[in-house]
């Protein structure tokens, strides 16, 4: 029998794992990058993408439901391409920060899709327009950082 939390948890957990992938990938790119500042910025953005995977988790549990605890098969299969990519070139950080931007836009496209979900109870919208705000901030920030980058050569 279904439950009638079960549309938010399926939309929650595809969020989890879109956001833990995030987390991962911000991992990847700190300890890639050559220059410490954006090593800095792109672990804090984990830690940071962590932590609203944790509250989202936190919603499916409140809702009955058992949270994801990891990331796509796709993503995995994608980092391996990345780490593949990297050993055969020398990526700088400008590549990594494209890299990442691109990642930003996928996560964001997901938050705003979620956020159209007109079948979305009140409490999870309010919790992924919460999360939407870090996502957003993360987008923004790495998008600067990409023209920032790319208008500087």
């Amino acid at each position: 029998m279904a439950s009638s939390n079960d549309h938010d948890i399926k939309c929650l957990n595809g969020l989890i794992e879109t956001t833990i992938d995030s987390a991962d990938g911000y991992a990847e790119a700190a300890k890639d990058a050559d220059n410490t500042r954006y090593a800095a910025v792109f672990a804090q953005r984990a830690s940071e993408r962590r932590f609203v995977a944790g509250n989202l988790q936190q919603q499916v549990r409140l809702l009955g439901g058992e949270p994801e605890d990891d990331g796509t098969v796709l993503a995995k299969a994608h980092r391996m391409f990345v780490d593949l990519r990297a050993k055969m070139s020398s990526k700088d950080d400008t590549a990594i920060v494209d890299e990442v931007e691109r990642g930003e836009d996928h996560i964001k496209a997901k938050y705003e899709d979620a956020l159209k979900d007109g079948d979305l109870s009140a409490a999870t919208r309010a919790v992924v327009n919460e999360a939407f705000v870090s996502v957003k901030s993360g987008h923004d920030q790495m998008r600067d950082l990409k023209h920032a980058l790319h208008n500087s050569k």
